[in-house]
């Protein structure tokens, strides 16, 4: 990933992660919590594509696995958003743009019931039976609808600072410069011969020939008086 990338990333990645530890988690809604970290890396993910989702995705879930207050084994949640992000990246837009809000919209639900589901299937692997003292239907509906909710205030914004730090205008202007000194260079140099010169040999040329047929007059002339 470039260093820009990173940079970003990894800032939206640390404030989401504290807003939702910080505020999210203590506001005791009835089934799951809204889970901003998710829809960062879903942001993020419809910009970068499926390789830049799933290494986004792995770094925020691994950062949210070692932070307080996890109380569960380490990888759990990075294994989840690496699957995650990456296949959101699928869903990039090939143009870069989105036309409508709808494919967001799939797309933050359709991971929003996939991360449940993979943390739950996870759990039961490990031994980790909590999702089953709380409902799966219930912890899937509600964590559908609370991101569906969040969403429009996340996930655009992510998307236009993604895209932002994307575009680079010095980038752009210095690879312009860089092409036209190799057109110039390869019509200069490249080819072996050198336009100017050659305008200027040819005129040279001419001027010569004329000068040559001037004196060629003048002695003709002098010869006949």
């Amino acid at each position: 990933m470039r260093v820009n990338r990173i940079l970003l990333s990894s800032a939206l990645i640390v404030v989401a992660l504290v807003l939702q530890v910080s505020v999210l988690a203590r506001l005791h809604l009835p089934g799951a919590v809204p889970d901003l970290l998710l829809l960062t890396v879903l942001g993020l993910a419809l910009v970068y594509g499926h390789v830049g989702g799933a290494l986004v995705g792995f770094g925020a879930g691994l950062l949210a696995d070692l932070a307080p207050p996890a109380d569960h084994a380490a990888g759990r949640y990075a294994l989840v958003l690496c699957v995650i992000g990456y296949l959101a990246g699928l869903a990039k837009p090939e143009s870069g743009r989105l036309k409508s809000a709808t494919g967001p919209m799939v797309v933050v639900v359709a991971a929003a019931i996939g991360t449940t589901l993979l943390y739950a299937g996870v759990g039961a692997l490990v031994g980790d039976t909590a999702a089953r003292h709380v409902g799966l239907g219930s912890l899937l509906f509600t964590a559908a609808l609370y991101d569906l909710l969040l969403a429009p205030f996340v996930v655009p914004g992510i998307m236009a600072l993604a895209r932002r730090a994307e575009n680079d205008p010095l980038a752009e202007t210095g690879s312009a410069a860089k092409s036209t000194d190799i057109s110039s260079g390869w019509l200069s140099s490249g080819t072996g011969l050198k336009i100017g010169s050659q305008r200027g040999g040819l005129g040279s040329l001419k001027t010569k020939a004329r000068t040559r047929t001037a004196r060629a007059g003048r002695i003709k002339g002098v010869k006949r008086l």
